[in-house]
């Protein structure tokens, strides 16, 4: 999976805890997703997407290989 959450933490000038305390989670897990070690789930794809005021497939999208 692609994601281009790091991209868009820069853009908005927030830290990786600073999306954590937002959405409710560790920033390890925020730190897990950006690396792909982790793939979020609906939920927190969703609150992710509000955040950045975006829909979910413009931060996260399939790649060829999923």
């Amino acid at each position: 999976m692609i994601n281009r959450l790091k991209i868009e933490r820069a853009i908005k000038n927030l830290t990786q805890d600073d999306l954590a305390k937002l959405i409710g989670v560790s920033r390890q897990t925020i730190n897990s997703i950006e690396k792909g070690r982790y793939v979020p789930s609906t939920v927190l794809a969703l609150k992710i997407s509000k955040v950045f005021e975006k829909p979910v497939n413009n931060i996260f999208e399939l790649d060829e290989s999923d």
